[in-house]
């Protein structure tokens, strides 16, 4: 399932994916492969994509 709240808010701040990506230390693939649905992130990694985002876990990937 994609997830497009996560590109939504990414879109808010301004960001490109490889900007996200280098705020909590992976790669633009993998933030890519979050936004299409490909990969189920860590709890840890999560937590740093909200905190970057200034978004709560809610707010991008749960319903």
């Amino acid at each position: 399932m994609k997830n497009l709240r996560l590109k939504s808010a990414r879109a808010a701040k301004d960001l490109s994916q490889q900007q996200l990506a280098d705020l909590v230390g992976v790669s633009r693939q993998t933030i890519s492969a979050i936004e299409k649905g490909d990969y189920n992130p860590t709890i840890n990694l999560c937590i740093a994509i909200c905190r970057a985002l200034d978004k709560t876990l809610d707010d991008i990937f749960w319903e």
